[in-house]
């Protein structure tokens, strides 16, 4: 017994793991007493902030545990949220006008994004199809940005950066996803035309390898496997290997354009890799799409200087320390890991949770988006721990805890519900929780217990 839990304590310091006893709940009680003879639930109301709504909400103390961070990650435990985009606005507003934040990165498409980066910042029309006249998040999950939150948003984002006296100033906002290579594929051919015709043409040639999977990438790798297609992998490299060694001929043109059009080529070099590896549930493709947000993120900051302050929207999932979850067991690292690596202390991680309401999802994968009932979270998750505390909303510090007592009782692990762009709350066990240690996984934990669903643009 006594090597068994040496070996333990051994494995867990080499993934970087706090050693503390984190052994899943078994039948006890979510309300449980901590000792001192005050139930957990109280203990949690006491070492949490409350608030009413989200533009009453006193940000003042959040605002001081974040601190000189230079990344922090707010998540959600469900794409389809409307409460979970708010706040994620509002803290993001708060982060820009009180320190400096400079970047909004979020869990979309670089391409689409950066329609959004050239509304909001201003740029230069340049290219055959100038990118920010096009109409961004136009295929599934299309509604996950293209809602009324995400557009409120970005409307207050233009009106900000008109405000700062430079350009070089002013915040931009990134997709980092890896998804829509074809759409990174136009912004590449457009923005060459622009400045190198014959390059251009070059481009539009050697891309034409990954025409045929246009409609549905994942058929790519599908071909390749049956032999009945040839890897794209040298031409779609050729291309940014080129448009890379331009940099000192097209950067003085157009700095933001050429930055765009070259993460747009790396991007699809990334995802051509992505798609031919793509296996249902396999965690190489997981690892592969999180190590290319992390890199994503890396580029934008260097790109934006030493001074850079970055603020990424994406799902629990991609955004919580995936060592403090089960996908460990599975070899998977996500974007939280690898910025907690990368920038320590200087990054700040908050999760988003909620027991039940509504929530904007489809029933299945490309099918029409619906507002679907939430139910009542499941008895062994944090979730329903969290639905016991007298007060329908809060932030509860983790990391900065306002004494030990509370990590301690909150680090043994649970369930944690996760709710992606499909949801199916008929087999939600099975499909839609997974087991974590809330204190290992984020350094803050924002809590409604009752949501709502986003209202898409089309509504």
């Amino acid at each position: 017994f006594t090597l068994c839990w040496l070996l333990l304590l051994v494995s867990l310091a080499r993934a970087g793991i706090e050693t503390e006893a984190a052994e899943p709940v078994s039948n006890q009680s979510q309300n449980e007493t901590t000792g001192a003879g005050v139930s957990l639930s109280q203990l949690i109301f006491d070492s949490s902030e409350h608030f009413s709504d989200i533009n009453s909400a006193k940000l003042d103390g959040l605002l001081q545990r974040i601190g000189d961070s230079r990344v922090v990650l707010l998540g959600e435990s469900s794409h389809g949220t409307y409460e979970f985009y708010e706040m994620r606005a509002r803290i993001t507003r708060e982060l820009i006008e009180n320190k400096g934040f400079n970047i909004v990165a979020i869990e979309g498409d670089w391409p689409d994004a950066s329609r959004i980066d050239f509304y909001v910042r201003g740029g230069r029309e340049s290219g055959k199809r100038p990118m920010y006249t096009k109409k961004p998040f136009t295929v599934f999950p299309e509604w996950m940005w293209r809602n009324h939150s995400v557009m409120d948003f970005t409307h207050w984002l233009k009106d900000h950066n008109r405000s700062v006296r430079s350009a070089d100033d002013t915040v931009g906002f990134y997709g980092i996803d890896i998804y829509n290579i074809f759409g990174s594929i136009d912004v590449v051919v457009d923005y060459l035309y622009g400045v190198d015709a014959n390059m251009a043409d070059f481009a539009r040639r050697q891309y034409g390898c990954l025409a045929p999977w246009a409609e549905y990438p994942p058929d790519y790798g599908r071909a390749l496997k049956s032999g009945k297609a040839r890897p794209c992998t040298n031409e779609v490299a050729a291309v940014f290997q080129a448009l890379q060694g331009k940099q000192a001929k097209f950067m003085p043109l157009d700095k933001q354009r050429y930055f765009h059009a070259l993460q747009n080529a790396r991007l699809i070099k990334n995802g051509e890799r992505y798609f031919r590896t793509m296996k249902d549930g396999d965690t190489q493709s997981w690892n592969q799409r999180d190590n290319n947000m992390f890199e994503r993120l890396q580029a934008i900051m260097d790109y934006r200087g030493e001074t850079s302050k970055a603020v990424v929207w994406a799902h629990n999932t991609h955004l919580g320390d995936s060592r403090a979850t089960d996908s460990r067991e599975r070899g998977e690292v996500n974007l939280g890991q690898l910025v907690r690596q990368a920038f320590g202390d200087r990054s700040y991680i908050i999760g988003f949770g909620t027991d039940h309401g509504r929530v904007a999802a489809a029933p299945q994968w490309h099918r029409p988006v619906e507002s679907r009932v939430v139910p009542a979270s499941h008895k062994d998750s944090y979730e329903y721990l969290f639905h016991l505390v007298k007060a329908d909303n809060f932030m509860l510090p983790l990391r900065h805890a306002k004494n030990d007592l509370i990590r301690k009782k909150l680090l043994p692990v649970r369930m944690e519900r996760a709710i992606g762009v499909a949801y199916d709350p008929e087999n939600e066990l099975k499909k839609h929780y997974y087991d974590a240690s809330l204190p290992r996984q984020f350094d803050e934990y924002i809590f409604f217990d009752e949501t709502h669903a986003i209202r898409p643009l089309s509504e």
